[in-house]
């Protein structure tokens, strides 16, 4: 019996975000707990997002089937809106990881969801929404059974990946797996030749320390990170050593990376349960011709912009 082919097998890999879209793919919050009274304000912030995007590139909302002519008149005829049975509205970590050649086809990989090591329950419908939308595109679908989220990862698109051991090396995750394992699965799957391991993410993290809320590629050899100004704060020396990593990696090129520092927000947000609320300007998406960033009424929203 033949082994089962990988996307590395076949000259597919994971793109950096700043490479042309076709598309881009959201989901319509749904989880009510999670939102509670702030649920209104939470569906006009998304349909806000989804209409900046939308300025730039298509988008596809993905949305319950009962959802459907909620979104369209809070999204307007610009958004594309896709019934699918959904638990939540993150689809950069439930959605699919889309895969190029660089010989215009393109694939795409779907990997076992478990909402965050199991931070929430009744997480089934998101952990087939990836092969879903595959289906819905006709495109090749690779599947793996390894736990992952497309906010615990970023690449450059030249075979250099950042991630944290925080997340991936976590017990929620991979707990049957080795660091090695989980690394080979990552450059099968991604076509990545290089990992650059960082230690923690933010403090409170309910995603348990995910890459996107604190370092992601700006380009060639140029990595973003987020550094608090305040000595004092939780985050700061997490970010001091995560920076210590960066400044001592090599990219799969071989090259020294340079890292910018994007400074924290000043303003800090609590949980109904008194836990920190993680805000970060990292955490933003490339869209074609813009970036697309929170902010945060902040001092350093114009200092990060």
């Amino acid at each position: 019996m033949s082994e089962r082919r990988m996307p590395a097998d076949d000259g597919l890999f994971m793109p950096a975000e700043w490479e042309p879209h076709e598309r881009c793919w959201m989901q319509w919050p749904s989880r009510a707990e999670v939102w509670g009274d702030r649920l209104p304000q939470t569906y006009a912030a998304y349909a806000q997002v989804a209409r900046a995007i939308a300025a730039f590139e298509p988008v596809s909302m993905v949305c319950r089937p009962e959802d459907e002519a909620q979104v369209r008149l809070a999204c307007g005829r610009g958004i594309e809106t896709v019934p699918l049975p959904i638990d939540d509205s993150w689809c950069r970590d439930s959605g699919p990881v889309f895969l190029v050649d660089g010989k215009g086809h393109a694939a795409g990989s779907q990997w076992r969801f478990n909402a965050w090591g199991n931070a929430y329950h009744g997480y089934e419908n998101d952990a087939a929404v990836a092969g879903l939308i595959l289906d819905r595109l006709g495109m090749r679908k690779y599947s793996n059974n390894m736990v992952l989220e497309g906010g615990a990862i970023s690449v450059d698109g030249y075979g250099t990946l950042l991630t944290t051991e925080e997340c991936l090396l976590n017990d929620n995750r991979n707990p049957e797996m080795t660091r090695q394992q989980i690394e080979e699965a990552l450059a099968l799957t991604l076509g990545v030749a290089r990992i650059i391991w960082l230690d923690r993410g933010l403090e409170d993290d309910e995603t348990s320390g995910h890459v996107d809320m604190i370092a992601s590629f700006a380009g060639e050899g140029r990595v973003l990170l987020h550094m608090p100004e305040d000595r004092r704060d939780p985050n700061y020396a997490r970010m001091q050593d995560n920076k210590r990593r960066l400044e001592t990696a090599k990219d799969a090129r071989g090259r020294t990376l340079e890292v910018i520092e994007i400074p924290q927000p000043q303003r800090q947000f609590r949980r109904d349960d008194g836990r920190r609320l993680c805000t970060s300007y990292v955490n933003s998406y490339i869209a074609n011709g813009a970036v697309i960033m929170p902010i945060y009424d902040d001092p350093n929203d114009d200092v990060a912009a």
